[in-house]
């Protein structure tokens, strides 16, 4: 397993200015006693740098270090205060990847506005190669000298033609908004919002008998759009809403040549990729309390449509087959949506409070049926016509709950779920679930709170279409885990002891929940979890406190499974291990100058799976572990009231091992080209010096 170490070097400097975006500090006037700035005005600014040494895209997922280089640090906060208008805005990151910026404001009572900007990087594997090229945004094409072989160990021209491509994207989202009041009662709200997303991500694409991981480009883009008016009146509110879903994908297929020896006419293919949608909504809410009776009631209602209707690509993209014409042009997807949802809370009399609500959801798939032919990895015609599938289904969810003061110190609670699902086209067009639940709240010492809270839940099938699984060509033992007949049993613990005389608090949460397929032959037949957390926190003085937390889950299933489809042969077992502990301290105004926090998380994760099988014997897969060890510490010394010098150091080491990932190259598998992605195996140290100054008005909310 490969270790890298980078070091990350960062020195910041924070100046703060009076006035917002722009103002021009003096340098010299840092030592000054008084700063003259503009009352209600207040803003601070942030500049630096950071070296990273390495790359690494564990690392920089999600915070834009990802390579190796000079970065630069811009961040800044700010506001005004005055009595017509009220203004904040926000820059992070300025010089990175994870950039973000927001302004928002308004005039309390009247209107508000906010514009925001951010850009999400998302790096999942710098470590990956591959040789097809990227002439065009949808075609992965292949070197120009490829030879082509029934397997990885014919591919002559592999290593000479792998060429680094990491698998990251980037998001960038941009929303603005804003609301109206023109009375105290009415107020009319507005927000936009664009996302756009680019990359690469990984797609397999097959052959009759090969197949490869392919670096997949994809550019999406999504516009959102929500609209509404409210009224308020004095013990109710009533409001209207439209609500809008544009989707994009530049990318209507994804085109790639076949590096394997394949059927003529094959060489080139293309597979369709996410098409365009829209969706559209109309709700209605509204609400009344009843103070004379402690009551309130509220109530929603939306209906929706969705449109899709993008244009089919053809049959195959192999010119020697004779593929029938399509059934039509384009799916004309349509689908409309309905929900209904209403809710009372009462308090009868003072000691018992009591709620009743119920949801219903329905999705009416009004998409045509056609019959459509298969044409088998563009080889072979199927002669095989199949139609499509619109999937719809009801749903609904009945919840009545309501607690009691039994004693002063005592607090029992109960409560019902019934939930109830007609599906179309599936296995079980009817399922409901039970659950009843009873919790217990307990306070025997004005130090010493007690939580438990169990119940049972039963989720059952009216039958199971052994029919419908044929056509899928499934085994007719088997039972999907969403559609099997499960009773779960769950219980929970919670237990919080805060001494009078001593500043110090523990709390201690257990949960466990334990599954039973018992009606299921092949697929999932049971699974259990376990859940314990400790948190110990002490306030030892008015400047140092200590604190220490322990995490524990344990998650076990089994699975049977057949390999001559029909009973059980073969059974394979999971069990997941996670242990996080982490502690810390914090010292203030040492020597009355210093502040000290140090703060230290270690977690560690194992997965085991036995395999046991008729023909075979058992067997264990290796298992996957990992570790994670995060060190930071933090240093500031108040040099003025307002100039502060800080330190920080943060030490980061974890290592993945993975033995569907770790040394499988391009070529490892004879069948399959991969990208030949490793396991994360970073470690790295973070060094940040910086200065804070402030000035202008505190009165300023950040």
């Amino acid at each position: 397993m490969n270790r890298s170490a980078a070091l990350v070097f960062i020195i910041s400097v924070t100046m703060s200015a009076p006035a917002a975006f722009a103002q021009t500090v003096d340098m010299s006037e840092w030592a000054c006693e008084f700063c003259p700035f503009d009352e209600g005005q207040r803003a601070d600014f942030e500049f630096g740098a950071s070296s990273v040494s390495d790359d690494s895209a564990y690392f920089g997922d999600a915070t834009g270090y990802d390579e190796s280089g000079v970065y630069a640090n811009v961040d800044g906060h700010g506001g005004y205060d005055s009595e017509k208008h009220r203004l904040r805005w926000t820059l992070e990151d300025l010089g990175l990847d994870s950039r973000f910026a927001e302004l928002e404001g308004g005039r309390p009572g009247m209107f508000d506005y906010q514009l925001a900007y951010r850009e999400m990087p998302r790096r999942q594997f710098d470590t990956t190669t591959t040789i097809f090229q990227q002439p065009a945004g949808d075609t992965l094409s292949l070197p120009s000298a490829w030879v082509r072989a029934p397997a990885t160990s014919g591919l002559t021209a592999l290593n000479s033609n792998l060429v680094g491509r990491n698998i990251e994207s980037d998001r960038n989202i941009l929303q603005i908004g804003g609301r109206y009041l023109p009375t105290r009662r009415f107020s009319v709200s507005a927000d936009y919002r664009r996302q756009e997303q680019d990359g690469l991500k990984m797609y397999g694409g097959s052959s009759f008998t090969n197949a490869s991981i392919l670096p997949m480009p994809f550019d999406y883009a999504t516009d959102e759009v929500d609209f509404g008016v409210r009224y308020s009146g004095d013990n109710s509110f009533v409001s209207l809403g439209w609500y809008l879903s544009d989707f994009e994908n530049s990318n209507a297929a994804l085109n790639w040549e076949q590096p394997f020896t394949t059927a003529p006419g094959a060489e080139s293919v293309a597979l369709a990729q996410a098409p365009d949608s829209r969706l559209q909504q109309l709700s209605l809410a509204a609400g009344y309390t009843f103070p004379q009776y402690q009551t309130v009631i509220s109530a929603s209602a939306a209906i929706g449509n969705i449109e899709q209707d993008a244009a089919f690509l053809d049959y195959t993209t192999n010119s020697n087959l004779t593929a029938p014409a399509l059934s039509r042009a384009t799916l004309d997807g349509d689908i409309d949506t309905s929900n209904f949802a209403i809710a009372i809370t009462s308090k009868p009399f003072d000691k018992a409070r009591v709620k009743f609500s119920y949801r219903f959801d329905e999705r009416d798939n009004k998409t045509a049926q056609a019959q459509w032919e298969r044409v088998i990895v563009d080889t072979f015609l199927s002669n095989d016509p199949e139609q499509n599938i619109p999937y719809s289904f009801e749903r609904s969810l009945l919840s009545i709950s309501g607690d009691y003061d039994l004693f002063d110190n005592l607090r029992v609670s109960a409560g019902y779920d019934r939930r109830e699902i007609d599906r179309d086209f599936q296995e079980v067009p009817e399922q409901t679930e039970d659950t009843g639940w009873g919790q217990a709240r307990w306070r025997p010492l004005q130090t010493l709170d007690i939580d438990v809270r169990g119940g049972t839940s039963k989720r059952d099938i009216d039958t199971y279409n052994e029919g419908i699984a044929a056509t899928f060509d499934q085994n007719p033992l088997m039972r999907k885990y969403n559609l099997a007949y499960r009773y779960r049993q769950f219980g929970e613990l919670k237990v919080t002891w805060s001494p009078a005389t001593v500043p110090m608090s523990i709390t201690l949460d257990a949960l466990y929940a334990d599954d039973d397929y018992t009606k299921s032959q092949l697929g999932i037949t049971n699974g259990d979890e376990l859940n314990v957390a400790a948190d110990f926190s002490w306030s030892v003085s008015t400047d140092a406190s200590i604190y220490v937390n322990v995490g524990i889950d344990q998650i076990d299933s089994e699975q049977t499974g057949s390999e001559s489809f029909a009973a059980p042969d073969w059974r394979a077992r999971h069990e997941d291990d996670f242990t996080t502990v982490g502690a810390g301290f914090r010292l203030q105004q040492i020597a009355d100058k210093f502040d000290l926090q140090l703060d230290y998380t270690r977690s560690d994760g194992e997965t085991m799976i036995d395999v046991a099988s008729g023909g075979a014997g058992p067997d264990t897969f290796p298992d996957l572990e990992s570790e994670l060890d995060d060190l930071r510490l933090r240093l500031s010394y108040q040099r003025s009231e307002q100039l502060e010098i800080n330190l920080n150091l943060r030490y980061q080491r974890f290592i993945a091992e993975d033995w569907a990932l770790e040394g499988v190259g391009p070529g490892t598998i004879p069948v399959v080209l991969s990208l030949g992605a490793q396991p994360y195996s970073p470690e790295r140290f973070v060094i940040g010096i910086g200065a804070r100054y402030q000035f202008g008005s505190n009165s300023v909310t950040q």
